[in-house]
């Protein structure tokens, strides 16, 4: 390893010198290691050595691996005990941990080829995998490991001798459908079809889940039917499989891999193998019967008319016309089995599909073919990990299979997995390799680049590459699809948003990111904005030569997932603007730079509190109508401030933020781009006061103290109950529900309303005595602050904090403010209560796009309840 240790010698980043009093926790939702104390253990030239982490407190469950003929599938699950720290003094406690045992924690998925074996036991054995300390996992023979597929049987002696651990054989079928019904319940982008290279996510619906038909290809076929949990059957099969593909294109082409063959069929031609419809009726089409000319009539049936030998054939023509074979038979026995047993849908998953897009097609094709456009096939992202997932889910006491989508979290961080302290690695290549960002910007010499998709793994792990492939080929190989499995984040506390009309076809996402010139756009927003965003988290960890290097390697590990997500957008799911950019905000976290903008914030707020005694002033001097235009152009204008747009920060330039803020609300000229302001009024004169309101705040400084707190202090004046929504993690200049009631308790020193609110719901617990108190706020509605849950600019309704959730059940008004959390999603989402959709419009192109507008035109957007 490089010899600049430095950057790990223990010594704290300036800002947290500064915060020691006022340092954010951890969040329980997004894990991070604890470096203080850090150190590297061993010598610093040794290639891989270990670092020390003495405070890390992360600890592993339990794990379970798959060990099958090629490969290995490892899952493990690392928990995080919730921190006494973690809660604002005087919070209640969260509810209590799933089953008694864990509140959160990750699963971790990993692969090695079972040929090296030992890597894998190197693996177990350097994160200490064996040395859970779960007493579940005891037994009188020791620690017990759940494990499934043959080499659980073959492998047991050595996992014996080698870690001491007795491994517990889980039933190869049981497993296998075990893990396909819990990826469906719990991964939301999970299910997808695969046709002429277009990868496509199927939403699964949960109460028509079952029956499904499973088609695991390993060396052979197992079709699976399954009708409920832990209901199935085996209805059918072949010995035709993966391992016929392998075998025969192994004596045909003299390869030796499976995904050597693979790789060639890319490149084959099998109208010069196989004998085709036209080759029968004279180049023809059989229309009468519905089959083109390029139709397989026999595989291999071309070579019956000719005198050539093996060698004269081309390897990669033999190659396509076997991998064709196989794959069409199997997807007529299977689409036969689904007609059979009147089955909606087919999986396929097994090691002869892995990930591949090439043969993902091909099987599509087949059965597309078939059943003439009636059906399709799916896959699963995460199907090379159904029976390790099956094996993990025996464990008879965690709970996970019950747990539904909304309450996992799939994150793609660019390092591996850790656990006791312990980070092993090689030099980094590639985002594929087990590596952490520790290594990443200590080391000198290694750059960062996109991963592209090769023929065949290098590496062990979850894959490996090498060289582009050229554009000018039809149909690449995706063994990076084996890649696109993050660690996935079990947090019990998120919950749907109760109050969506239609939850089952919620869509966050206003903006569709898999038109390709769009995707395009903001890809280039983000990487033009990556410098000022580098250097305001570098300034936020005071300057300092750690901080500089890990700002570095931030924006290399952003640019490498943006050039991932060129190379192939649906890379981890669905993309959506709100999927990117809370990609960005978590890449940020993972290289410790926990709140890039907190000094920026901290002084608005500032600047900001100092004006708000004049606002109330002037607020207070107007009659009711007259108010609350001028609440909501206050609102509008102060939406302005936000460091995620590219216009305010060329603003920001050319003046302060109160002189920006005045400029602004001069320019409120009615009416607005989108307008229901009359509407809103209306509903406000006419109808009684609303009991309880949600306001989603977005930006620091101006924008909540000068916008949002004016509109929560008009509520309250009402008698309507108030809930501050805020974000659980920093993201740009969004203020955070840790961060809010400082703020609150600012402003309530200049109004009695506030601090009377504020002291009634609990946030100023400790402004005045007991009896006080009790006297204050007899009548006073409550003004509370609660997390959303989100740690991004954007807000997803299907995973919302519990504590958001329940207060929701006796909402009547919702109020989103921002471009993040009604424009880029939330603009078209509908509420089973009244909602207000408020925001000033800082991008030219979604201007144009949604509204057909300019840059800093005004929505104001009024929707009445629909009934769920």
């Amino acid at each position: 390893m490089a010899t600049q240790s430095s950057a790990m010698d223990g010594e704290p980043p300036a800002s947290q010198q500064q915060h020691q009093q006022q340092s954010i926790p951890r969040s329980l939702s997004r894990p991070q290691l604890d470096l203080s104390g850090a150190a590297i253990q061993g010598s610093t030239e040794d290639r891989n050595p270990s670092i020390l982490l003495p405070n890390q407190n992360d600890d592993i469950s339990h794990f379970a691996i798959d060990i099958g003929g090629s490969l290995i599938k490892l899952i493990y699950f690392s928990r995080h005990p919730e921190p006494s720290s973690s809660r604002r003094s005087g919070e209640q406690p969260k509810s209590p941990s799933l089953r008694g045992h864990f509140s959160g924690g990750r699963l971790h998925f990993v692969k090695f080829e079972t040929g090296k074996i030992n890597e894998c036991l190197d693996f177990i054995e350097s994160k200490r995998l064996h040395c859970c300390n779960d007493p579940f996992s005891r037994s009188e023979e020791g620690i017990t490991i759940k494990a499934t597929g043959g080499g659980a049987f073959k492998y047991a002696d050595m996992f014996k001798e080698r870690l001491g651990v007795t491994l517990d054989k889980e039933d190869e079928m049981d497993c296998l459908v075990a893990g396909a019904n819990f990826l469906q319940r719990a991964i939301r982008d999970e299910a997808f079809t695969h046709l002429e290279g277009n990868k496509q996510f199927v939403q699964i619906d949960q109460s028509d889940m079952f029956p499904y038909l499973l088609v695991n290809i390993g060396s052979g076929v197992s079709m699976i039917k399954v009708d409920a949990d832990g209901q199935f059957q085996r209805v059918s099969g072949t010995n035709v499989g993966g391992g016929t593909f392998w075998g025969l294109g192994r004596l045909l082409t003299g390869c030796k891999t499976f995904d050597q063959i693979l790789e060639l069929s890319q490149q084959g031609d099998n109208s010069a193998i196989d004998m085709l419809v036209g080759d029968i009726y004279g180049g023809l089409d059989y229309s009468k019967i519905g089959l083109s000319a390029s139709t397989i009539a026999s595989s291999f049936g071309r070579v019956i008319s000719e005198t050539k030998s093996l060698s004269d054939y081309r390897k990669e023509d033999i190659a396509l016309s076997l991998l064709r074979m196989i794959s069409y038979n199997i997807g007529q026995i299977a689409y036969l089995n689904a007609i059979r047993y009147k089955l909606k849908r087919i999986f396929f998953g097994g090691f002869f599909i892995r990930g591949h897009a090439y043969t993902m097609d091909t099987m599509s094709f087949a059965i597309s073919f078939w059943s003439k456009g009636e059906a399709q096939a799916m896959f699963l992202r995460h199907e090379g990990f159904l029976g390790a997932l099956g094996a993990f889910l025996s464990y008879d006491k965690h709970g996970l299979a019950n747990l539904t989508a909304h309450q996992f979290v799939e994150r793609f961080p660019m390092g591996a997995p850790y656990s006791g302290g312990n980070i092993h690695g090689p030099l980094i290549r590639d985002l594929n390799e087990k590596i952490t960002w520790m290594e990443k910007f200590v080391q000198k010499g290694g750059e960062i680049t996109a991963p592209v998709p090769t023929g065949y793994p290098s590496t062990t792990g979850l894959g490996g590459f090498e060289r582009p492939l050229g554009r000018a080929r039809s149909l690449r190989s995706d063994s990076s699809a084996a890649l696109n499995v993050g660690v996935l984040h079990l947090i019990p506390s998120l919950e749907p948003f109760p109050l969506l009309a239609d939850p089952k076809t919620y869509e966050p996402n206003t903006i569709d990111l898999g038109d390709l010139d769009e995707r395009e756009y903001w890809f280039n927003i983000l990487s033009e904005q990556l410098p000022n965003l580098v250097e305001k988290a570098v300034a936020s960890e005071g300057g300092t030569d750690n901080a500089k290097r890990r700002g570095d390697a931030f924006a290399q590990a952003f640019r490498a997932h943006l050039a991932r997500l060129r190379e192939e957008p649906a890379a981890y799911g669905k993309l959506g603007l709100a999927n990117l950019l809370e990609l960005r905000e978590e890449c940020l976290r993972e290289f410790h730079f926990t709140d890039a903008y907190r000094a920026i914030k901290q002084r608005e707020n500032e600047a900001s509190l100092a004006v708000l005694p004049d606002l109330f002033s002037e607020l207070d001097t107007m009659d009711t109508e007259t108010r609350l235009l001028t609440i909501i152009e206050g609102v509008l204008a102060a939406n302005i401030f936000d460091w995620g747009s590219r216009a305010c920060v060329e603003l920001y330039q050319s003046g302060t933020i109160i002189e920006i803020y005045r400029m602004s609300r001069n320019k409120m000229q009615r009416p607005w781009r989108v307008d229901d302001f009359d509407a809103f009024r209306n509903r406000w004169m006419s109808g009684k006061p609303h009991y309880r309101a949600l306001l989603f705040v977005d930006n620091s400084g101006a924008d909540i103290v000068l916008g949002m707190l004016p509109f929560a202090r008009e509520l309250l004046r009402r008698g309507t109950e108030v809930v501050l929504v805020a974000n659980t993690l920093p993201a740009i200049n969004d203020v955070t529900y840790m961060e809010l009631p400082t703020v609150v308790a600012a402003a309530a020193t200049h109004c009695s309303i506030l601090r009377e609110a504020a002291i009634a719901g609990g946030v100023l617990l400790n402004a005045t005595s007991l009896d006080d108190r009790s006297a204050t706020t007899s009548t006073a509605p409550r003004l509370m602050v609660v997390q959303s849950g989100s740690g991004s600019p954007c807000l997803d309704f299907r995973q919302v904090s519990s504590e958001l959730a329940i207060l929701a059940e006796e909402a009547d008004l919702i109020v989103l403010e921002g471009m993040g959390r009604s424009l880029h999603t939330n603009y078209d989402a509908r509420f089973t209560c009244e909602a207000l959709k408020l925001a000033m419009v800082k991008n030219q192109r979604l201007a144009e796009k949604l509204f057909n507008g300019a840059i800093y035109d005004c929505i104001c957007r009024y929707e009445v309840g629909l009934k769920a």
